[in-house]
């Protein structure tokens, strides 16, 4: 009994923990002494898990302080990289919108300067046909000495070339001359080139009949000096016909027959037809579907 006593004395004074009595102490103990002594274990034991509890929660309470402050800055971030695609996004499209207008500007404008080219190609063409209609019965006669048609007229000069020159063309009524002049009208000293005549006939036949019976006699003269005739062309329709001079050579060799037409078209026979062309763009779309032709003209287009 007295050893009871002291254990529950040394308990109830605090001296003594529980985890320290032994098996046999603690089976020594009366009922009552028991349950206090039990109590109290579970009392700790409360203590210590509801500090544990405690310290959990508060744990757990800043993991989800610290995950929600977390979340916020994700959020915040992925809130300012939205707003910087939106407003990326918004300038790309900005930039597509004005690249479109510039593009649709660029169309315009191109059509705009085709249209333009096409207009002025279609003047050109037309203003040189029509200068080349003013000249189409025009003839120049070069290299008739300065002053030769003072005492006659130029006119009866011309008249006198061509009964000299062509004397079967006699039994024929002679060309009908509308006019005939010097060109340029005044004289450049500082030009030693003798100024050529320039004779208008009123039918163009009879300038083609000139111009042929010139070809054929190959010398023409007025009053012993060396003169040629020539038919009248603008600068743009003469510079045309220059450049069949080549293609011309070139033909007669495979005795395809070449003709210039007039004012610039290029006519010749192959494969038995008569082609003609009014210039070299149009000829070398025509050679590449004909390999024969297009090997004969291969370095000249």
């Amino acid at each position: 009994m007295k050893r009871q006593r002291t254990i529950i004395q040394m308990r109830e004074k605090g001296k003594t923990p529980e985890k320290q009595l032994s098996h046999e102490e603690i089976l020594s103990l009366q009922e009552k002494d028991f349950r206090l002594l039990m109590l109290k274990m579970m009392q700790d034991i409360g203590n210590k898990l509801e500090a544990k509890m405690d310290n959990l929660q508060e744990t757990r309470t800043k993991e989800i302080q610290d995950r929600k402050l977390k979340q916020e800055e994700m959020q915040n971030t992925i809130i300012e990289i939205k707003n910087s695609l939106e407003a990326a996004n918004s300038r790309i499209q900005e930039a597509e919108e004005q690249i479109s207008e510039v593009e649709d500007r660029l169309v315009e404008i191109t059509d705009a300067e085709q249209k333009r080219e096409k207009r002025l190609k279609t003047n050109e063409e037309n203003l040189k046909e029509l200068w080349d209609n003013v000249k189409r019965n025009n003839t120049h006669i070069i290299g008739v000495p300065e002053g030769e048609e003072r005492e006659k007229g130029t006119e009866k000069i011309v008249q006198e070339i061509i009964a000299k020159n062509f004397p079967y063309m006699g039994k024929e009524p002679l060309p009908q001359i509308q006019e005939a002049q010097r060109v340029p009208y005044k004289i450049n000293p500082r030009r030693n080139t003798l100024r050529c005549i320039l004779i208008k006939l009123t039918k163009i036949k009879d300038k083609e009949k000139i111009l042929k019976a010139a070809r054929e006699k190959k010398q023409i003269t007025c009053k012993g000096t060396p003169i040629r005739l020539s038919a009248d062309f603008s600068a743009e329709t003469l510079q045309s016909r220059r450049e069949w001079h080549d293609i011309l050579n070139v033909m007669k060799g495979k005795n395809l027959q070449p003709r210039l037409l007039y004012p610039a078209r290029l006519s010749f026979r192959f494969e038995g037809e008569i082609k003609t062309f009014t210039d070299k763009q149009k000829l070398g779309e025509f050679s590449n579907t004909n390999p024969a032709l297009q090997q004969i003209l291969k370095e000249l287009l």
